[in-house]
């Protein structure tokens, strides 16, 4: 790792002994950065990539980032920023209770989505599509892009030269396991638990997030969702602790009740996995037989009937199906557009693409652009009485 010649921070490393479980990743076996950098007086190496990635131009851009409603749908429902906020929420409170490194955990939560471009899933597709003869697009590689290349806010190196661990969590979120970029962060085994922790409350955050939004946008109706049988049961329980509550209490009540109940399953069957394995290091979680970090088999079965009912009912919505149409097609020609004329491209990008592959540069620009920017850009570059 950097130096570790600071007292301050030795006295935090030694502090974390005392803490940290024995398959907790320590932060003085952190394999470093990329680009060696003087330990920072007060601060761990995984707490300046906490805050590296929360001043980052790619952070700040998720706020106007579709989750699954664009942001003209309303003022209320969750962007890719609050998504990523709530995950960071839960996260922490999981690496607590399991005796994890909360700062590593943290920033693999922060940096999770950094990569999504505009449009939600619709967006990612539609990227994907126009790149399919020149390396294809994928979120996950594509904010492990973000990290080491196109963040430019640090003179002595490209992008914001995290550390290995954070690195190594975005590489293998990926589902494209051949692609030659994460080739070094695949050395064999399961990923270390603090990762698996993301992973996990990532997938029920959104689901229970996209149910709420969904109820408030009037996709659904609670009817419609008391169909399901996980909603049933946290409602029911809801009611019976408070059987006055109100229309409007409702519904964030379940939600949390969700949410709850999602968080203490993972937590014990996590444990008992651990303790089944006899798990006692680092070590010991690569070279278990399964992910670690994980529901139970009833968990799991409740929450695949929401997450089918929430393919059925909400993503395949009209409404939803609407606007990733209309955010592919602006993509799809914009794209066009700017690989047919590299010129109208900003300075900073067109410079890039005369010396590089063109139809990348173009797709770096396109995923970073937020929602609104790329309605914006599609006016100006196709709407004769736009302002340039």
């Amino acid at each position: 790792m950097d130096a570790k010649n600071n007292s301050e921070t030795l006295a935090w490393l030694e502090h974390e002994e005392g803490f940290l479980a024995p398959y907790a990743i320590r932060t003085r076996d952190s394999r470093g950065r990329r680009y060696p950098e003087t330990q920072h007086p007060f601060r761990t190496i995984y707490q300046r990539d906490r805050d590296r990635i929360i001043h980052s131009t790619a952070f700040r851009r998720l706020m106007y980032k579709t989750q699954v409603l664009v942001s003209q749908t309303n003022d209320y429902h969750r962007t890719r920023l609050t998504h990523t906020l709530e995950v960071t929420q839960i996260s922490r409170t999981i690496a607590r209770q399991l005796g994890l490194n909360e700062d590593l955990t943290e920033a693999i939560a922060l940096a999770h989505d950094l990569g999504h471009p505009p449009f939600g899933h619709a967006g990612e597709t539609a990227l994907d599509e126009c790149m399919k003869d020149h390396g294809g697009f994928e979120h996950n590689l594509h904010g492990l892009r973000i990290v080491e290349q196109l963040e430019y806010r640090y003179p002595d190196f490209p992008g914001l030269n995290l550390s290995w661990e954070v690195r190594q969590a975005i590489a293998t979120h990926s589902k494209s396991r051949d692609a030659p970029e994460i080739g070094e962060f695949l050395p064999g085994g399961q990923p270390f638990l603090e990762a698996q922790v993301v992973d996990s409350a990532d997938t029920f955050a959104y689901d229970t997030h996209d149910l709420d939004d969904a109820l408030w946008a009037g996709l659904i109706t609670l009817p419609n969702v008391q169909e399901v049988p996980l909603w049933r049961d946290a409602e029911a329980a809801v009611r019976r602790l408070h059987p006055h509550i109100g229309h409007d209490q409702l519904q964030p009540a379940v939600i949390r009740t969700l949410i709850d109940w999602q968080v203490r399953d993972l937590i014990e069957n996590t444990s008992r996995l651990l303790a089944r394995h006899g798990v006692r290091s680092p070590e010991d979680v690569r070279g278990a037989p399964e992910l670690l970090v994980a529901q139970s088999a009833e968990a799991c079965q409740r929450r695949s009937e929401l997450e089918a009912f929430l393919h059925r009912c909400v993503y395949q919505h009209s409404r939803v199906l609407r606007m990733a149409n209309k955010g592919s097609r602006i993509l799809k020609l914009l794209f066009e557009e700017f690989c047919r004329s590299p010129g109208l491209l900003p300075k900073r990008y067109a410079h890039r693409a005369e010396t590089q592959n063109l139809q990348r540069t173009v797709c770096d620009y396109l995923a970073g652009m937020t929602d609104r920017f790329a309605q914006d850009e599609y006016l100006r570059l196709f709407q004769p009485f736009t302002n340039v």
